[in-house]
């Protein structure tokens, strides 16, 4: 089954008792039983719904993994990941990620006695001198957020199972449209639903996607215990958002590959991050292991500042000055103050993220408005 045909119909069936096309929204949070212990499946909704079990079975055709967990948020979903751990145990991390993942690892874990490591995966053979025998999961961004890098996962997946590591990669940047870890040997898929997924910046949602059905069926029990569950209309939200997915990733690849070639034009534009440039070094990795170059761009101004950056971003209209990314609309965002601001200034500009450094996710409007736009932003 191609992917447009899947986002359509995997895992999707019609309502038996109406013939709805559309899964309808179960909400309910418990179930009438038969007698005891018999019932349809479905007991109570923390455990099971019947629409979170549709998405459930669409992501994991989509991620072509074993089975789905949904969860309430990203973070959700990476906090029940990280249950699986004990003290003790460590994480390699690509030092370039979310901050809210950071701060979930360093914040929360940390005081349990997991460590983790944030080291930079350019050359998946340096993750090795990071290794021991209490490294237990190995945790990727491809693309990262929010500087664009990428990295091999085939050559870091196999290191890996060379050792018996566990390995998550977080999709969210790419969506399963461009990009399918698991057919590149990753464990688990993270995304944060909220974003590609969803796509319509109408909720809040999170998903982990498993190769291995007894890994699986571990997360299950943690998603059962701990609660963190979407309810069914976030679910329904999804799986609307899903039929277009397709469409609206390809657009905002357009969309950002049109924008980066303007940029790179423009006399107060210093950097560019965006890996369909032959001259960003993972191009060439990105290139083989993606369908394109993805929705999302970041770069500096050469007056590196602060308040540079914030004359530009609050100049924009078609631009929408907030948090997030992957919806329809087009959204400029200041990573250093809102997404990694709880990531230290020291550690940001050790990666690069600089005071200057915006970032752009490209929604699916006319490429010449926005670039209009920001064109009369940077002018100014």
């Amino acid at each position: 089954m191609k992917f447009g045909t899947k986002v359509i119909h995997a895992g999707i069936e019609p309502d038996p008792s109406t013939g709805a096309i559309m899964t309808p929204i179960f909400q309910t949070s418990t179930y009438v039983q038969e007698s005891l212990g018999k019932h349809k499946g479905f007991a109570y909704a923390r455990s099971q719904n019947p629409t979170r079990a549709a998405l459930e079975a669409n992501l994991a055709a989509l991620e072509n993994g074993a089975r789905a967990l949904c969860f309430g948020s990203g973070l959700a979903a990476i906090n029940a990941l990280l249950q699986t751990l004990n003290p003790g145990d460590e994480i390699i991390s690509t030092n370039d990620l979310y901050g809210g993942t950071h701060r979930l690892f360093t914040k929360i874990f940390g005081r349990f006695g997991i460590k983790t490591h944030f080291i930079g995966m350019d050359e998946p053979a340096a993750i090795e001198q990071y290794l021991n025998k209490n490294t237990k999961l190995i945790w990727i961004e491809t693309p990262t957020n929010p500087m664009l890098n990428i990295i091999d996962l085939e050559a870091v997946c196999a290191i890996a199972k060379k050792h018996n590591i566990r390995t998550c990669v977080d999709n969210t940047f790419a969506s399963p449209y461009l990009q399918t870890p698991i057919d590149l040997g990753a464990d688990v898929v993270m995304h944060s639903a909220t974003k590609y997924i969803g796509g319509h910046s109408d909720v809040v949602h999170g998903a982990l996607i498993c190769k291995d059905e007894a890994f699986a069926e571990e997360l299950a029990f943690i998603q059962n215990a701990a609660g963190a569950v979407p309810g069914p209309q976030d679910c329904f939200l999804l799986l609307r958002g899903i039929k277009t997915l397709h469409l609206r990733v390809q657009r905002a690849c357009d969309n950002a590959r049109a924008i980066a070639h303007f940029l790179k034009d423009h006399p107060k534009v210093k950097d560019i991050y965006y890996p369909g440039f032959e001259s960003h070094k993972g191009h060439a990795i990105a290139k083989r292991q993606m369908r394109d170059f993805g929705g999302m761009i970041s770069f500096t101004l050469k007056e590196d500042t602060r308040e540079a950056a914030a004359k530009v971003l609050e100049k924009t209209h078609y631009f929408s000055l907030a948090e997030s990314l992957g919806g329809v609309e087009s959204l400029i965002g200041h990573p250093a103050s809102m997404t990694h601001a709880s990531i230290s200034r020291a550690e940001r500009l050790a990666l690069g993220l600089s005071d200057s450094l915006i970032r752009l996710s490209l929604g699916i409007e006319d490429v010449e408005d926005l670039i209009a736009d920001l064109k009369q932003a940077l002018d100014q």
